[in-house]
């Protein structure tokens, strides 16, 4: 019988904390944006602490990696294979906010603003 390999709580917390790192978020930035403490961070990624489907969800999300990311093994690209968009910290943390908001019209105006900005620069 052949025995499935187990993801563990501290083999997710890694792949949290290298996306993070990647992402150049501080563990009080995605604190702020997953509404726990800082702390609880470092738990996730120290694999103290177990996360639910609910909590690996909504991390990814702050991450902007698929659910999946946490408990595929790393692997090389292949050719077809495009690598995930990268985002800066400003970036991502913008797109976290952003993807918060649920009014469509509160969208629109900060798609607006954005749009003014840039080309005030």
């Amino acid at each position: 019988m052949h025995k499935k390999h187990i993801i563990t709580s501290k083999a997710i917390g890694e792949r949290i904390k290298k996306r993070r790192r990647e992402l150049k978020i501080s563990q009080e930035e995605l604190a702020e944006t997953l509404g726990v403490t800082y702390q609880q961070v470092q738990r996730y990624e120290n694999g103290m602490n177990k996360l639910n489907v609910e909590n690996v969800q909504t991390v990814a999300d702050a991450l902007n990696v698929p659910v999946s990311y946490f408990y595929e093994a790393e692997k090389a690209l292949t050719i077809a294979e495009r690598p995930a968009p990268y985002f800066s910290s400003d970036e991502g943390r913008l797109l976290n906010y952003f993807r918060k908001i649920k009014n469509s019209n509160s969208k629109n105006t900060v798609i607006q603003v954005a749009r003014i900005a840039a080309r005030a620069d």
